[in-house]
Order: structure tokens, then sequence, then C-alpha cells
């Protein structure tokens, strides 16, 4: 390539010299320059929120911390992201350092971007956070896979960056200028952005056509995923992101008579909070024998809910039991003062939206 091409100032000057090869990916990575721009700003703006804009969310004493948007995220999460999320939850440290770190890198590889520093390796790294991003939180949406659609478009432009680089207008750019033998390192040539892969067309177009590939069916196949309408019809997603759902597990009743089971929000909007307005015992004929009210529910003890999570929480409320999505707790119930155990065969919970919760329970002689 013509050395002089690559610097600001003679790109006019030397346009009638280049070859039309060079001439085209020019014009493609300057008519990227928006695209640079904006997906380096949407990444820094995330971690400039946290840094200098909005602290509290770096800070774990406040109810904007960042532990709960994760907590929120681990019903849906998919390839084990929701145990990753489980795990750093409950180990504060991890959970903080991964936090300050994943903030951190979000600023600078967005600086990297609007900046065009390194811009293929700060375009591999915002695919990166798009894909975990979308594999975390993409479930999420009232009215359409919000988080989904928005990482789904970083994915795409990440990679159209990392072919197409920055160009003329980039600090990579400047480095070259500087200092021309770089365009000679292998390593200055996929890392940065100021000229092309070096590859042959034959390798390039395959090259590009694999990150297509990938770009295609993991956006298509999530989605479908999600929301079906793809290769099926559409549908609510195996977690639904609008009805709060609660599942019981290792239901029992005590030796005194009080009940105890564990409840997860596994389903629903973190918009909102659930409302658990009744507890009932039935009997095999799913007839209750017994109940607590909302108004027995509100006065429960906080020491009746044992919470797997120090963040969203099982709690007593102005309506019953109230959680925040992602919730998980052990409950205790006390001996129910209407009605008797006798025949008791299952628990369940209903919510103020009328939906019903049950499992069966089990002895604890």
């Amino acid at each position: 390539m013509n050395m002089r091409a690559t610097t600001l100032g003679g790109i006019a000057e030397d346009a009638p010299t280049m070859s039309e090869a060079q001439r085209n990916w020019r014009i493609a990575a300057i008519a990227l320059l928006s695209t640079r721009f904006i997906q380096g700003f949407i990444y820094w703006g995330g971690g400039s929120r946290r840094f200098i804009y909005a602290p509290s969310k770096l800070d774990p004493s406040a109810p904007s911390w960042m532990a709960n948007k994760f907590q929120t995220a681990m019903p849906g999460a998919l390839f084990g992201t929701d145990h990753l999320i489980s795990f750093m939850l409950t180990h504060f440290y991890l959970l903080y350092a991964g936090v300050i770190l994943f903030s951190a890198a979000e600023l600078i590889v967005g600086a990297m971007l609007m900046t065009g520093l390194l811009t293929r390796v700060a375009a591999l790294c915002s695919m990166a956070f798009s894909v975990l991003l979308m594999a975390m939180f993409g479930w999420q949406g009232a009215t359409c896979i919000d988080e989904w659609t928005m990482a789904a478009c970083n994915l795409a432009m990440g990679a159209s960056l990392l072919l197409a680089g920055s160009g003329a207008y980039s600090l990579d750019n400047v480095l070259l200028h500087r200092n021309p033998a770089l365009a000679g390192k292998q390593w200055f040539r996929w890392m940065s952005g100021s000229l092309p892969l070096p590859q042959t067309d034959s390798g390039f177009r395959k090259l590009a056509l694999a990150v297509l590939a990938f770009v295609v069916i993991f956006n298509v196949g999530t989605y479908n995923y999600y929301r079906g309408s793809v290769l099926t019809s559409f549908h609510g997603g195996p977690v639904s992101p609008t009805k709060h759902h609660l599942t019981l597990s290792q239901a029992e009743l005590l030796p005194d008579g009080s009940v105890r089971f564990h409840v997860y929000l596994d389903a629903g909007t973190p918009e909102a909070p659930v409302h658990v307005v009744a507890a009932e015992l039935l009997n095999n004929d799913k007839h209750p024998v017994a109940d607590w009210d909302a108004a027995v529910l509100s006065k429960l003890p906080k020491t009746d809910f044992a919470n797997d999570y120090a963040y969203n929480r099982f709690e007593p409320g102005p309506f019953g039991i109230r959680a925040k999505m992602g919730a998980a707790a052990t409950v205790t119930l006390p001996v129910p003062a209407s009605g008797t155990i006798a025949g008791a065969r299952y628990i369940q919970l209903t919510d103020v939206d009328g939906r019903t919760f049950s499992a069966t329970l089990g002895s604890n002689p």
C-alpha cells in the first residue's frame, strides 16, 4: 500500500495513485466512522455512568447496586451464566471485583473505539461483551426483548469494525504515520485498524463469511430460543419476562405444626416485585384445610425468611410477602391460626394477580 495514503493529510492528495482495492477499503472504513464512534460511546457510557455519573451503582449499600441487576437476570441466563451469577452473588469480593473490572473494561474499550486505538482488539472485546450480555440479559423485556435487541446490534457492529478497521481517522493511523515500519508488523495489522488485514482476497472473504455465520447463527438462534418467530411460532420464552412465577420445593411440615419451604422467583419483570397475598394448606383433593391471609403474611418476622442472596430478597411487605426478581429463600410459616394441618398434602401460594403455585409437603418428624 502507498504509505502516504494512510495519513490524514495525504488521502485526498494521493487518491489518484491508490489502487481500486485500496480506495474501496479506505471508503468502507470512513463510512463506518459513525458506527465506530457510537459503538464506543455505548460501552464508554456504560462504564462512565458507574464510575462518574451514577457511582451509586458501584455502592453495595445503595438500592441501585449492580448486584441487584445481575440477580434479576439469573433466572433466564443462558450457557451456565446463571450458575456463575449465583456463585458470584454468594461471594462478595469476587462479585465486587467482577463488577469493577467489567465496568472498567467497558470504559476502556469504549474509549478505544471512539478514538480508533487498537481498533480491532477493541471491536473483538465489544463482541465478547455483546455475547455475554445477550446470554445474561437477553431474555428480558416486557414488550419486546429489549436487552437482546441492543446486544444483537452491538455484536453486528463489532463484527463490522473487526473486519473493516478504523481507516484514516483514528489513533491507529497516527501511530502508523509516526512509525511507518508498523505497516510491516503482522501484530499491528491484526490489532489496529489503519490498514487492511494481512490476508489475500480469498482469505479475507473466508474470514468475513465465518464472522457473518457466527453473528447470524448466534443472533437468530438466541432470538428463536427467546421468542420463536423463526423456526417456530411466537412464544413468550422459556422464562417469561412479564408474568411472575414462583417455584416451590423442599416443602415440609415441621414437628411443631409450622411449615417450611424453599421458594424462587424465577420469572417475571424486574420492574415490579411479586406480592404473595395468601398461603394455604391443601388436602389430597386440593381443598384448603388451613390458610394464612395477607394480614398474617405481612406481619411475619424477617427471621422467618432465610434468603439465599443478600440483594433481591423475600420479605414481609404491606400486602403479604414481597420479593424482587431472582429472589430465593427458605420461608417458615407459623402454625396456622385457622384450620388444621391434619390431612395437609400441599402448600400453595397465591399472588396478587390470582396465580397459584404449589409443592407437595414432606414431613420432618
